[in-house]
């Protein structure tokens, strides 16, 4: 269960640093009534996201092929 999970936040977390402007589209852009780009603080913050959502896929996937939970 837990690789699937890490799976998923790996994935997740690659969109998030590579293409911070599709995340924004696909979360974002329906709020308002101008599709704007996103700002510079929002991409820096979604790649740190990416990052984080990254370290927790690998670790998730590393800790469940170990069998340590």
């Amino acid at each position: 269960m837990y690789v699937i999970i890490g799976i998923l936040f790996v994935a997740l977390g690659i969109v998030m640093l590579i293409s911070p402007k599709i995340f924004f589209e696909l979360t974002e852009s329906w709020k308002g009534m101008t599709s704007d780009e996103p700002s510079s603080l929002y991409i820096i913050s979604t790649r740190f996201g990416g990052a984080a959502f990254l370290v927790v896929g690998i670790l998730s996937i590393v800790v469940s092929l170990l069998g340590l939970i």
